[in-house]
């Protein structure tokens, strides 16, 4: 059932709305003909938005019910509540991804039996998958626990940071991406997105025990791999340098293009990293950096002097970072 978000309009309101509905029809039938789209699912042709939310915000309270599901909710009801919950939601995702890939497929390669098939496949491969998320991020929430002096227990970081918030989203879209349900996961990406301020593409690789700190403004892109331990604050962005084109101009999609992050780096607000270089593992790269090149393991890089390499330093140790 639709729903109207708007009060009734007074009776004296005076629109021309037939003139109004009509000129709207013509440019949605104008956009429909030079773009056509294969409708085998009822009147939709691909994913909802608003369902595919209502899917991450019920996969949000399966993975941590207590304090990411309902208000009232306690640990003695938390497995019927998980069963509960993961039959509605995958079997929504279910119809979301069966619509991603009718429309993907066209109406000329649609094949509803192989469809149905490929999408049942990635739900269920995707729903065994949550044991191993919610184990990532357990490991990011503990970092941003025990990276961040201001934070008071795993509880608030979990409800309260942004950057916490954007990866539970991703690390739910990452998967689905893998999977082949890419539209999809773009949507729960762009959702975290809208709320945090944070752009991770559901491409990207993270690994285990990530901190964003503070968070707005970090843009993360689709072909960026990260390792393990890594903080990044805000605005930071590891983005592409070029974007290739082929014999047409048109651009080249999929290629390697963003940075690589080895396990134990820092990278302070404002840096931008770009093209696909190799940020080497336990290196510190300042504030407002600006990056094109790699980066050797153990160097610390900041404005003051562009690439200041000061060997290794000891795993996990906190460095001093000189003035910029």
């Amino acid at each position: 059932m639709s729903r109207n978000p708007l009060p009734i309009a007074p009776d004296n309101a005076q629109w021309n709305l037939d003139r109004l509905v009509s000129d709207l029809r013509i440019a949605r039938d104008k956009w429909r003909h030079a773009h056509p789209r294969n409708r085998q699912y009822g009147n939709r042709d691909f994913p909802s938005r608003n369902l595919v939310e209502a899917v991450t915000q019920a996969l949000n309270g399966v993975l941590f019910p207590v304090r990411l599901g309902p208000g009232d909710l306690g640990e003695d009801g938390e497995d019927y509540y998980v069963g509960h919950t993961l039959e509605t939601a995958l079997n929504l995702l279910l119809t979301q991804v069966r619509l991603e890939l009718a429309y993907v497929a066209g109406a000329d390669a649609y094949d509803s039996t192989a469809i149905d098939h490929h999408s049942r496949q990635i739900v269920n491969d995707f729903a065994m998958s949550l044991p191993q998320i919610r184990s990532l991020l357990d490991s990011d929430v503990e970092a941003a626990y025990l990276g961040d002096p201001a934070s008071f227990s795993v509880d608030e970081v979990l409800i309260c940071y942004p950057g916490v918030i954007a990866l539970i989203h991703h690390r739910i879209a990452h998967r689905l991406y893998q999977l082949g349900a890419r539209l999809v996961a773009r949507i729960i990406s762009e959702l975290a997105h809208s709320t945090t301020g944070i752009d991770i593409h559901p491409g990207a690789t993270i690994g285990s025990s990530f901190f964003i700190d503070h968070g707005t403004g970090v843009v993360i892109g689709e072909t960026a791999i990260i390792g393990e331990r890594v903080r990044l604050y805000q605005a930071v962005t590891l983005g592409a340098k070029s974007f290739p084109t082929d014999e047409n101009g048109m651009l080249q999609k999929g290629l390697p293009r963003h940075p690589i992050i080895e396990d134990d780096v820092i990278i302070y607000a404002g840096a931008t990293i770009l093209g696909r270089v190799v940020i080497g593992h336990n290196s510190v790269i300042g504030g407002n950096v600006w990056l094109t090149e790699n980066v050797s393991p153990g160097s610390i890089i900041n404005q003051a002097n562009t690439r200041h390499e000061i060997g290794t330093r000891p795993k996990n140790t906190p460095p001093s970072l000189r003035s910029v």
